[in-house]
């Protein structure tokens, strides 16, 4: 079964760059193939990638499972949180890719979410279960739906902006501000595809911060994602001039510290059967808390 996208057209932009900026694991290139194989339609059309969409045209978008792609059950020794019949929460660790994708075909939270979930193998997606992400070398709490009800109702929390998130990052400098929200549209960067930017023509994006700590030379803040558009604490912080530390690909680099500094620490939602109010949590993780030692 194919995993699909419906999406809704931007006027003047080509068919293949609003594809690759709007569906995450896919490059210009991957997505100009998908155009060419007849796997993208404009109003149940197929079209050249080079076509040049207008505002409120319906674009779908066909993702076929890839033979590449091994979605073998792994033991990856995941810290669960908690887990019944409809989900299972994880404190994923840094370094752990969410799903398989370019460059990591297994190995990943949905190879060991199906090793100790063997009940979710009845989702026929790349994605199994999964209603959220966190960036491959952000550690935290993660929700996997365990079938088709649970997927359902979590998703429609997170697009009603329901479910509650809350992060913990470290940031070069010192902010101005103790408290702030940044709101700022979020796109793909026109000059490198691996990141993403604020652009005018981005994704309304909102993002609250609070500074709970002040070091020398950085902040630890409070932080709580009111959108969730990829990579957006990290782009809306980076784009103020305090980029998350250790944050390479947003210009916090920093010595002693292999990866950015963001922990995702709680979230709330409701859960989809009970209806009760869920709240779940992850410590920092340890080799954050070494770094704080040292600064």
């Amino acid at each position: 079964m194919n995993d699909i996208k419906k999406l809704e057209g931007i006027d003047s932009v080509r068919l293949d760059y609003f594809v690759a900026t709007n569906v995450d694991i896919l490059s210009r290139s991957m997505a100009s193939k998908l155009i060419l194989d007849g796997l993208v339609t404009v109003n149940g059309i197929s079209q050249k990638p080079s076509y040049k969409l207008k505002n409120g045209q319906q674009v779908m978008v066909y993702l076929q499972e890839s033979d590449e792609i091994n979605l073998r059950p792994q033991n990856l020794h995941l810290n669960i949180i908690f887990e019944d019949d409809d989900m299972v929460v994880i404190n994923k660790k840094a370094g752990l890719p969410v799903h398989p994708g370019p460059g990591h075909p297994d190995h990943t939270l949905v190879n060991g979410v199906l090793f100790a979930c063997p009940d979710i193998s009845s989702f026929r997606s790349i994605r199994p279960g999964i209603v959220h992400r966190l960036d491959k070398d952000t550690s935290g709490v993660i929700i996997v739906a365990k079938n088709d009800n649970s997927l359902s109702h979590i998703s429609e929390q997170i697009k009603n902006r329901t479910v509650v998130k809350k992060y913990i990052g470290l940031v070069k400098g010192n902010l101005e501000s103790e408290s702030a929200i940044i709101d700022a549209p979020i796109g793909r960067d026109p000059y490198n595809r691996k990141r993403m930017a604020v652009v005018e023509n981005g994704k309304n994006s909102i993002t609250k911060y609070d500074v709970v700590t002040r070091y020398k030379d950085y902040d630890y803040l409070d932080i709580s994602p009111l959108t969730g558009r990829t990579h957006q604490i990290r782009v809306h912080l980076s784009s103020i001039g305090y980029p998350i530390a250790g944050d390479s690909l947003y210009n916090g680099t920093v010595d002693n510290l292999q990866r950015q500094f963001l922990h995702a620490k709680s979230i709330e939602f409701q859960h989809p059967t009970s209806k009760q109010h869920m709240k779940f949590t992850a410590d920092l993780a340890d080799d954050l808390k070494l770094f704080l030692t040292d600064i």
